[in-house]
């Protein structure tokens, strides 16, 4: 593997974040989810960057929509993460490199309420850092929310590999010297940027590090034996 530390994004890469869905959860009125984004998610950036307080603005939001609407809000607002569906794939890759014994990290845009909900929780506590965007009072593509993950975790840039859906956030991680990649949802890809060969990374994700061992060594003492037949038929 190219990198020693493969840092996420955490939506559309760990867990989908598909706004009107998520709003659908709460709202029965099918005819009313387009009114309700465009005014729930509209200072949305805001709150991931932590310069707007949480709930000062769903009290905001709440004051906006019409009586019928008023609690599918309230409810929008404390429940919502709980609706970001996660990405098997993605989960699936988490574990292999966590048997790899190859460090994780997290590096996402999101409110502070959102990480307060995730703090503690079995997903997260695979992760070797978290750092989401709204309780440092930072986020992405700003350059500054780089160097204060590099930092804070003591990481080398050219050393962590950077998964994001979003392609300025893609390039200001390459900027700041990462590797990175924009992901699409097909986890093939970002394993065929991680290793020259994704043939290899499929074996080598299947053994743990003993086993890994046992058969390098097989690979080897058969490579042995079978450069000494040919000398031997040669001699």
């Amino acid at each position: 593997m190219k990198y020693k530390n493969i840092v996420f994004d955490f939506g559309n890469v760990i867990g989908r974040f598909d706004g009107k869905a998520i709003l659908s959860e709460f709202c029965p009125y099918e005819e009313e989810l387009d009114y309700l984004s465009e005014i729930v998610y509209k200072r949305w950036a805001e709150l991931d960057a932590g310069t707007l307080d949480y709930d000062s603005y769903i009290n905001e939001v709440i004051d906006q929509v019409p009586e019928h609407l008023k609690d599918c809000i309230r409810r929008f607002a404390t429940e919502w993460p709980r609706c970001t569906t996660l990405l098997p794939d993605t989960i699936t890759f988490i574990h292999e490199l966590k048997e790899r014994n190859i460090p994780i990290y997290l590096l996402s845009n999101a409110p502070t309420y959102f990480a307060e909900y995730y703090e503690g929780s079995e997903l997260l506590s695979q992760f070797d850092g978290i750092l989401f965007s709204g309780p440092i009072r930072l986020a992405k593509p700003s350059p500054e929310i780089y160097s204060h993950f590099l930092r804070k975790f003591d990481l080398k840039a050219e050393e962590c590999f950077f998964i994001d859906d979003l392609e300025p956030n893609i390039n200001a991680a390459k900027e700041a010297g990462m590797g990175g990649l924009v992901f699409t949802g097909d986890i093939n890809e970002v394993k065929k940027q991680l290793v020259s060969d994704p043939i290899a990374f499929s074996i080598r994700s299947c053994l743990n590090p003993l086993s890994i061992e046992r058969f390098e060594f097989s690979l080897c003492f058969t490579l042995l034996i079978f450069l000494c037949d040919r000398l031997t038929l040669v001699i």
